[in-house]
Protein backbone atom coordinates (compact mmCIF):
# COMPACT_ATOMS: atom_id res chain seq x y z
CA UNK A 1 0.00 0.00 0.00
CA UNK A 2 1.02 3.62 -0.48
CA UNK A 3 0.38 5.82 2.56
CA UNK A 4 0.79 9.48 3.45
CA UNK A 5 1.64 10.32 7.07
CA UNK A 6 1.22 13.95 8.12
CA UNK A 7 3.28 15.07 11.09
CA UNK A 8 5.89 12.49 10.11
CA UNK A 9 8.65 14.45 11.86
CA UNK A 10 6.74 14.34 15.12
CA UNK A 11 6.65 11.90 18.00
CA UNK A 12 3.90 9.44 17.05
CA UNK A 13 4.08 10.19 13.32
CA UNK A 14 7.72 9.20 12.95
CA UNK A 15 7.17 5.91 14.79
CA UNK A 16 4.11 5.19 12.65
CA UNK A 17 5.92 5.93 9.39
CA UNK A 18 8.84 3.67 10.32
CA UNK A 19 6.49 0.84 11.29
CA UNK A 20 4.66 1.09 7.98
CA UNK A 21 7.97 1.02 6.10
CA UNK A 22 9.12 -2.01 8.11
CA UNK A 23 5.95 -3.81 7.00
CA UNK A 24 6.68 -3.26 3.35
CA UNK A 25 4.47 -0.27 2.57
CA UNK A 26 5.47 2.80 0.60
CA UNK A 27 5.35 5.85 2.86
CA UNK A 28 5.50 9.55 2.10
CA UNK A 29 5.71 11.90 5.06
CA UNK A 30 4.58 15.51 5.35
CA UNK A 31 5.71 17.93 8.04
CA UNK A 32 6.04 21.70 8.28
CA UNK A 33 8.92 21.41 10.79
CA UNK A 34 7.53 24.42 12.65
CA UNK A 35 9.20 25.80 15.76
CA UNK A 36 6.67 24.73 18.44
CA UNK A 37 9.69 22.81 19.71
CA UNK A 38 13.22 22.45 18.34
CA UNK A 39 12.90 21.55 14.63
CA UNK A 40 16.22 19.74 14.87
CA UNK A 41 14.53 17.09 17.02
CA UNK A 42 11.96 16.55 14.27
CA UNK A 43 14.74 16.33 11.70
CA UNK A 44 16.32 13.56 13.78
CA UNK A 45 12.97 11.76 14.10
CA UNK A 46 12.52 11.84 10.33
CA UNK A 47 16.09 10.99 9.36
CA UNK A 48 15.15 7.60 7.91
CA UNK A 49 12.01 8.84 6.14
CA UNK A 50 10.97 10.53 2.92
CA UNK A 51 9.38 13.72 4.26
CA UNK A 52 8.03 16.66 2.26
CA UNK A 53 8.19 20.08 3.86
CA UNK A 54 4.63 21.30 3.56
CA UNK A 55 2.33 23.61 5.52
CA UNK A 56 -1.08 21.95 5.29
CA UNK A 57 -2.89 25.15 6.24
CA UNK A 58 -1.33 27.16 3.40
CA UNK A 59 -0.04 24.91 0.62
CA UNK A 60 -1.83 22.64 -1.83
CA UNK A 61 -1.92 18.90 -1.19
CA UNK A 62 -2.62 16.33 -3.90
CA UNK A 63 -3.59 12.94 -2.45
CA UNK A 64 -3.98 11.17 -5.77
CA UNK A 65 -2.29 7.79 -5.85
CA UNK A 66 -2.42 7.14 -2.10
CA UNK A 67 -4.28 4.23 -0.55
CA UNK A 68 -4.67 5.96 2.80
CA UNK A 69 -3.75 9.04 4.80
CA UNK A 70 -2.77 9.09 8.46
CA UNK A 71 -3.40 12.65 9.64
CA UNK A 72 -1.29 13.17 12.76
CA UNK A 73 -0.09 16.73 12.10
CA UNK A 74 -1.35 19.46 14.39
CA UNK A 75 -0.56 22.00 17.08
CA UNK A 76 -0.38 20.10 20.38
CA UNK A 77 -0.58 21.13 24.03
CA UNK A 78 -3.46 21.98 26.37
CA UNK A 79 -1.82 25.26 27.43
CA UNK A 80 -3.44 26.94 24.48
CA UNK A 81 -5.17 30.01 25.88
CA UNK A 82 -4.35 33.59 24.95
CA UNK A 83 -2.28 34.88 22.08
CA UNK A 84 -1.31 31.40 20.79
CA UNK A 85 -4.90 30.40 20.03
CA UNK A 86 -4.81 31.49 16.36
CA UNK A 87 -2.03 28.94 15.78
CA UNK A 88 -4.31 26.18 17.08
CA UNK A 89 -7.09 27.27 14.75
CA UNK A 90 -4.73 27.39 11.77
CA UNK A 91 -2.68 24.27 12.39
CA UNK A 92 -5.53 22.08 13.66
CA UNK A 93 -8.84 23.27 12.23
CA UNK A 94 -7.82 24.90 8.95
CA UNK A 95 -5.10 22.36 8.14
CA UNK A 96 -7.48 19.48 8.81
CA UNK A 97 -10.27 21.02 6.72
CA UNK A 98 -7.92 21.40 3.77
CA UNK A 99 -6.66 17.83 4.14
CA UNK A 100 -10.19 16.43 4.31
CA UNK A 101 -11.13 18.40 1.21
CA UNK A 102 -8.14 16.90 -0.62
CA UNK A 103 -9.05 13.42 0.62
CA UNK A 104 -12.58 13.77 -0.76
CA UNK A 105 -11.20 14.90 -4.12
CA UNK A 106 -8.88 11.88 -4.28
CA UNK A 107 -11.34 9.36 -2.80
CA UNK A 108 -8.79 8.30 -0.20
CA UNK A 109 -9.36 6.86 3.27
CA UNK A 110 -8.25 8.93 6.32
CA UNK A 111 -7.28 8.01 9.86
CA UNK A 112 -7.65 11.19 11.92
CA UNK A 113 -5.68 11.65 15.14
CA UNK A 114 -7.74 13.26 17.88
CA UNK A 115 -7.23 13.43 21.64
CA UNK A 116 -8.71 12.47 24.99
CA UNK A 117 -8.70 16.23 25.61
CA UNK A 118 -12.06 16.37 23.82
CA UNK A 119 -13.66 14.76 26.90
CA UNK A 120 -12.44 17.40 29.37
CA UNK A 121 -13.64 16.47 32.86
CA UNK A 122 -15.52 13.46 31.56
CA UNK A 123 -19.01 12.59 32.68
CA UNK A 124 -17.90 9.07 33.68
CA UNK A 125 -14.79 6.88 34.03
CA UNK A 126 -13.54 4.85 32.28
CA UNK A 127 -14.79 7.07 29.49
CA UNK A 128 -16.44 5.48 26.44
CA UNK A 129 -16.60 7.05 23.01
CA UNK A 130 -20.25 8.03 23.41
CA UNK A 131 -19.58 10.21 26.47
CA UNK A 132 -20.46 13.88 25.98
CA UNK A 133 -17.39 15.82 24.81
CA UNK A 134 -16.77 18.92 26.94
CA UNK A 135 -13.17 20.06 26.43
CA UNK A 136 -11.55 22.45 28.92
CA UNK A 137 -8.79 23.85 26.69
CA UNK A 138 -8.75 25.65 23.35
CA UNK A 139 -6.59 22.77 22.12
CA UNK A 140 -9.30 20.26 23.02
CA UNK A 141 -11.91 22.48 21.37
CA UNK A 142 -9.95 22.56 18.11
CA UNK A 143 -9.49 18.77 18.15
CA UNK A 144 -13.22 18.29 18.67
CA UNK A 145 -13.84 20.73 15.82
CA UNK A 146 -11.65 18.55 13.60
CA UNK A 147 -13.78 15.55 14.53
CA UNK A 148 -16.94 17.46 13.59
CA UNK A 149 -15.36 18.44 10.28
CA UNK A 150 -14.55 14.80 9.55
CA UNK A 151 -18.12 13.79 10.35
CA UNK A 152 -19.48 16.55 8.11
CA UNK A 153 -17.30 15.51 5.18
CA UNK A 154 -18.30 11.89 5.69
CA UNK A 155 -21.99 12.77 5.74
CA UNK A 156 -21.96 15.29 2.90
CA UNK A 157 -19.29 13.91 0.56
CA UNK A 158 -18.87 10.24 1.52
CA UNK A 159 -15.41 10.67 3.05
CA UNK A 160 -14.08 7.36 4.39
CA UNK A 161 -12.66 8.39 7.78
CA UNK A 162 -11.96 6.84 11.17
CA UNK A 163 -11.03 8.90 14.26
CA UNK A 164 -8.69 7.93 17.10
CA UNK A 165 -8.71 9.64 20.49
CA UNK A 166 -5.21 9.13 21.90
CA UNK A 167 -4.75 9.10 25.67
CA UNK A 168 -1.37 10.57 26.83
CA UNK A 169 1.08 8.78 24.57
CA UNK A 170 4.66 8.45 25.82
CA UNK A 171 7.90 6.72 24.87
CA UNK A 172 11.10 7.44 22.92
CA UNK A 173 10.95 10.75 20.97
CA UNK A 174 8.21 12.14 23.17
CA UNK A 175 7.86 15.90 22.72
CA UNK A 176 10.18 17.78 25.10
CA UNK A 177 7.30 19.79 26.60
CA UNK A 178 5.42 16.67 27.76
CA UNK A 179 5.55 15.53 31.38
CA UNK A 180 7.56 12.33 31.07
CA UNK A 181 10.17 13.95 28.83
CA UNK A 182 10.54 16.78 31.35
CA UNK A 183 10.69 14.40 34.31
CA UNK A 184 13.41 12.27 32.73
CA UNK A 185 15.34 15.39 31.69
CA UNK A 186 15.20 16.70 35.26
CA UNK A 187 16.46 13.35 36.57
CA UNK A 188 19.35 13.35 34.11
CA UNK A 189 20.32 16.92 34.91
CA UNK A 190 19.77 16.56 38.70
CA UNK A 191 17.46 19.57 38.54
CA UNK A 192 14.17 20.31 40.36
CA UNK A 193 10.89 19.37 38.70
CA UNK A 194 7.73 21.42 39.14
CA UNK A 195 4.50 19.47 39.58
CA UNK A 196 1.35 21.29 38.54
CA UNK A 197 -1.11 20.94 41.41
CA UNK A 198 -0.71 18.16 43.98
CA UNK A 199 0.37 15.38 41.60
CA UNK A 200 -2.74 13.27 42.18
CA UNK A 201 -4.03 13.96 38.66
CA UNK A 202 -4.17 10.66 36.78
CA UNK A 203 -3.94 9.51 33.18
CA UNK A 204 -4.32 6.48 30.93
CA UNK A 205 -0.67 6.50 29.86
CA UNK A 206 -0.25 4.83 26.45
CA UNK A 207 3.06 3.55 25.12
CA UNK A 208 3.84 4.78 21.62
CA UNK A 209 4.27 1.33 20.04
CA UNK A 210 0.80 0.38 21.30
CA UNK A 211 -0.64 3.61 19.87
CA UNK A 212 0.98 2.85 16.52
CA UNK A 213 -0.53 -0.66 16.45
CA UNK A 214 -3.97 0.81 17.09
CA UNK A 215 -3.46 3.36 14.32
CA UNK A 216 -2.48 0.73 11.76
CA UNK A 217 -5.42 -1.46 12.80
CA UNK A 218 -7.78 1.51 12.37
CA UNK A 219 -6.63 2.04 8.80
CA UNK A 220 -7.12 -1.64 8.03
CA UNK A 221 -10.61 -2.11 9.45
CA UNK A 222 -11.77 0.76 11.66
CA UNK A 223 -15.12 2.54 11.52
CA UNK A 224 -16.22 5.58 13.48
CA UNK A 225 -14.40 6.74 16.65
CA UNK A 226 -12.10 4.77 18.95
CA UNK A 227 -10.34 5.47 22.23
CA UNK A 228 -6.66 4.48 22.23
CA UNK A 229 -5.61 4.26 25.86
CA UNK A 230 -3.11 2.46 28.06
CA UNK A 231 -4.12 -0.63 29.96
CA UNK A 232 -3.65 0.96 33.39
CA UNK A 233 -4.32 4.36 34.92
CA UNK A 234 -1.69 6.05 37.11
CA UNK A 235 -1.32 9.33 38.96
CA UNK A 236 1.53 11.68 38.13
CA UNK A 237 3.15 10.91 41.49
CA UNK A 238 2.88 7.19 40.77
CA UNK A 239 4.52 7.73 37.39
CA UNK A 240 7.31 9.78 38.98
CA UNK A 241 7.96 6.90 41.41
CA UNK A 242 8.26 4.53 38.44
CA UNK A 243 10.66 6.96 36.68
CA UNK A 244 12.81 7.12 39.79
CA UNK A 245 12.86 3.33 39.99
CA UNK A 246 13.91 2.74 36.39
CA UNK A 247 16.52 5.52 36.49
CA UNK A 248 17.88 4.74 39.96
CA UNK A 249 17.70 8.47 40.74
CA UNK A 250 15.55 10.66 42.98
CA UNK A 251 13.64 13.66 41.69
CA UNK A 252 13.67 16.98 43.55
CA UNK A 253 9.95 17.81 43.46
CA UNK A 254 8.52 21.30 43.72
CA UNK A 255 4.85 22.19 43.47
CA UNK A 256 3.08 24.99 41.65
CA UNK A 257 -0.53 25.86 40.82
CA UNK A 258 -2.59 23.62 38.56
CA UNK A 259 -2.39 24.52 34.88
CA UNK A 260 -5.40 26.08 33.16
CA UNK A 261 -7.07 23.63 30.79
CA UNK A 262 -5.54 20.56 32.43
CA UNK A 263 -8.02 17.85 33.47
CA UNK A 264 -7.87 15.94 36.74
CA UNK A 265 -8.28 12.51 35.24
CA UNK A 266 -8.39 10.54 32.02
CA UNK A 267 -9.35 6.87 31.88
CA UNK A 268 -9.98 5.19 28.56
CA UNK A 269 -12.74 2.68 27.99
CA UNK A 270 -11.19 0.63 25.17
CA UNK A 271 -13.88 -2.03 24.87
CA UNK A 272 -14.91 -0.84 21.41
CA UNK A 273 -11.48 -0.97 19.81
CA UNK A 274 -10.85 -4.30 21.53
CA UNK A 275 -14.08 -5.84 20.30
CA UNK A 276 -13.94 -4.47 16.75
CA UNK A 277 -10.20 -4.40 15.97
CA UNK A 278 -8.76 -6.83 18.51
CA UNK A 279 -6.46 -4.15 19.94
CA UNK A 280 -5.33 -3.74 23.50
CA UNK A 281 -2.43 -1.94 25.15
CA UNK A 282 0.35 -4.43 25.87
CA UNK A 283 3.10 -2.29 27.41
CA UNK A 284 3.05 -1.64 31.15
CA UNK A 285 4.09 1.73 32.52
CA UNK A 286 7.33 0.47 34.01
CA UNK A 287 8.48 -1.23 30.79
CA UNK A 288 7.47 1.78 28.72
CA UNK A 289 9.19 4.30 30.96
CA UNK A 290 12.31 2.15 31.07
CA UNK A 291 12.43 2.23 27.26
CA UNK A 292 11.98 5.99 27.24
CA UNK A 293 14.67 6.42 29.91
CA UNK A 294 17.12 4.27 27.96
CA UNK A 295 16.43 6.28 24.81
CA UNK A 296 16.80 9.60 26.66
CA UNK A 297 20.05 8.42 28.26
CA UNK A 298 21.64 7.81 24.88
CA UNK A 299 21.01 11.46 24.01
CA UNK A 300 22.85 12.92 26.99
CA UNK A 301 26.22 12.89 25.30
CA UNK A 302 24.81 14.57 22.21
CA UNK A 303 23.54 17.63 24.08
Amino acid sequence: MRYLVTGAGGFIGSHLAETLLDRGHEVVGVDSFNDYYDPQLKEENAAALDVLRLDLAREELDLGGFDGVFHLAGQPGVRSFGHVFPLYVERNVLATQRLLQAAVAAGVRVVLASSSSVYGDAERYPTPEDAEPRPLSPYGITKLTCEHLARAYAKSFGLDVVTLRYFTVYGPRQRPDMAFARILQALQDREPFEVYGDGSQSRSFTYVADAVEATVAAMDAGRGVYNVGGGAEASLLDAIAVAERVSGLTLDLRTTTAAAGDVRRTAADTARIGDELGWQARTGLEDGLRAQWEWASTRVGAR
